[in-house]
């Protein structure tokens, strides 16, 4: 799974973060977040996660891919300050960042 061209600066955009603070939030190299940017250099998974983490963004987001996406249905109660919407998103991003790890070989600890 590799991002999209551009997707971790639309991501990192959206959070309204300048690559020094994504790179303090990820402990990624700046000079790593410019090249992955650019698409010259690829993205580890760690680093995925990591900048979706830091972004708020979804593993999905950051690929431009969805193993689980259109096959979530959710049916919930919100209660308090709860958004369907909000637990829809969250719930989406937990099965993301599963299957992302279960496609690069990441597996269950015992």
């Amino acid at each position: 799974m590799t991002p999209d061209n551009h997707s971790v600066r639309q991501a990192r955009e959206r959070a309204g973060i300048s690559q020094r603070a994504l790179a303090e939030a990820t402990g990624i190299s700046q000079a790593t977040l410019s090249r992955i940017e650019c698409s010259t250099r690829a993205p580890k998974a760690d680093e995925i996660l990591a900048i979706a983490w830091a972004t708020g963004s979804s593993v999905s987001e950051i690929t431009g891919r969805s193993a689980v996406r259109s096959r979530v249905r959710c049916v919930a109660r919100a209660t308090g300050s709860a958004t369907m919407d909000a637990m829809h998103r969250e719930l989406i991003h937990f099965l993301e960042v599963d299957a992302f790890l279960d496609e690069m070989g990441v597996a269950e600890p015992a």
